[in-house]
């Protein structure tokens, strides 16, 4: 295969020049928000010097999705989809801004910056589902996955960049300027939507209240290729998710010295951007089932090899290949979601998959901790590994479809919109508006724009 097609495929940037804008307005407030990651955590700990408290911020941010998320899929798929995300994004603005003020006064109290955070969430709850059929009503089929490969590698470079970032700008300007940075971010996100066509469901809207969500959630139980999709993601995140056992590992194995501790986090990152970078070959192959099994495994071999090795060289080669498989994971269960669900339910099931982010890397993280206070890191980091690598090809060998399947039929190109025009049946989830699309992200961002 030539190089060119191993590359990461930019034709939606060529092709689609409301994508192009959708993409640039996304990276900027993505950056803010990983920034406004480590803002809070900053704030709340040096508040009160409690774990309780700066545990809480997670808290605050997943409570909301989880809660709400379901109720705004079934509100999405009745509305337009443009006009609830630019609300949302107003939303997620003004409580930026207030949380700027809060941090330039300084008289507020830890539990009024919790509130702030939650109310943050509670507008991205809204606005994620409404992202969910940008992606395939923008870009034809074939190129869907590409879409959310670029949505992918910025979103990997953000995380590598943002908290870093947001440490320089904390010693120099303060807690006010970063949350301020923020809330000008969103005015990007706003400018990159408003210039899309209306967006209703492409069929009959969701019925109101719980009724609606009844018909996703069988939607989810009925579909197996979808259904497979998200429970691979649980399987991956829940078994052997390895963020709360680094400390305990890098002590155990690495000396306990805070540099490896910190390129432990950043490696994940880079091994993402990578698979990232170079995903043409597989969003051409056009079979993201295999790909994801294949990713999801890769994810759960390099996490249990990583709790045996005691070479610090050989730990950061792992993790590099563990952020490697997220990625390319996250990128075809995403494409999965997107060509398999007709767009009147897309709302509902982008909330679903929304909801798997965010539950799955926390109760992952509980797990771990468990685990290791049971027995010890390195032991908690191989059983969750093998674990998720059994669970993965559980699901893979249950569901023939998942292995083998292409790319459904998905949402037609909006017309005038950049790109061919065609029309058709599909869905999708563009993660602009919900916390990024990673598992590591999906435990530490606050806010995502």
């Amino acid at each position: 295969m030539s190089l060119g097609r191993t590359l990461i495929d930019v034709r939606p940037l060529r092709t689609s020049p409301v994508f192009r804008r959708l993409l640039i307005g996304r990276t900027v407030s993505v950056l803010g928000s990983f920034m406004t990651m480590v803002t809070v955590m900053y704030q709340v700990w040096d508040m009160t010097h409690s774990t309780v408290w700066t545990g809480a911020v997670g808290l605050a941010q997943a409570v909301p999705m989880v809660v709400l998320g379901l109720l705004a899929g079934s509100w999405a798929d009745r509305g337009d989809r443009r006009r609830i995300y630019l609300y949302a994004t107003v939303g997620q603005a003004v409580v930026s801004a207030l949380l700027a003020v809060q941090g330039f006064t300084g008289h507020v109290p830890v539990a009024g910056v919790l509130a702030l955070v939650a109310a943050q969430s509670c507008f991205s709850a809204v606005g994620a589902p409404a992202t969910g059929v940008f992606v395939p009503r923008l870009l034809p089929k074939d190129q869907v996955a590409a879409g959310l490969a670029l949505q992918q590698v910025t979103a990997q470079s953000m995380m590598l960049v943002g908290p870093a970032l947001g440490g320089l700008l904390l010693g120099w300007a303060g807690i006010g300027t970063c949350y301020l940075i923020d809330a000008l971010s969103f005015g990007l996100s706003f400018y990159g939507a408003f210039g899309l066509p209306a967006l209703p469901p492409a069929g009959e809207p969701s019925r109101p209240g719980v009724h609606g969500v009844l018909d996703g959630l069988r939607f989810l139980a009925g579909h197996r290729v979808v259904r497979g999709a998200l429970v691979t993601d649980l399987a991956a995140t829940v078994l052997s998710m390895p963020v709360s056992l680094f400390p305990l590992v890098n002590a155990e194995r690495f000396g306990g010295s805070p540099r490896t501790l910190g390129l432990f986090l950043s490696v994940l990152a880079v091994g993402g951007i990578a698979a990232s970078a170079l995903s043409g070959a597989i969003t051409r192959l056009n079979r993201p089932g295999l790909v994801m099994i294949c990713g999801a495994g890769l994810w759960g071999v390099a996490l249990a090899a990583f709790g045996l090795v005691r070479d610090p060289w050989a730990a950061l080669v792992l993790l590099a290949l563990a952020g490697a498989g997220d990625a390319a994971s996250v990128i075809s269960r995403s494409t999965i979601v997107q060509t398999h669900t007709p767009d009147a339910l897309l709302g509902r099931v982008t909330a679903a998959e929304t909801i798997v982010g965010q539950a799955g890397p926390h109760l992952g993280n509980l797990r771990g901790g468990v685990v290791a206070g049971w027995t010890s890191g390195a032991a908690s980091l191989v059983s969750g590994g093998l674990l998720c690598l059994f669970a993965v090809l559980w699901v893979g060998a249950r569901t023939p479809e998942l292995r083998g399947g292409t790319v459904a039929g998905g949402a037609g190109v909006v017309a005038g919109a950049g790109g061919a025009g065609g029309a058709g049946s599909g869905a999708g989830t563009a993660p602009g508006s919900h916390p990024v699309d990673t598992r590591l992200a999906d435990t530490a961002v606050p806010d995502a724009s």
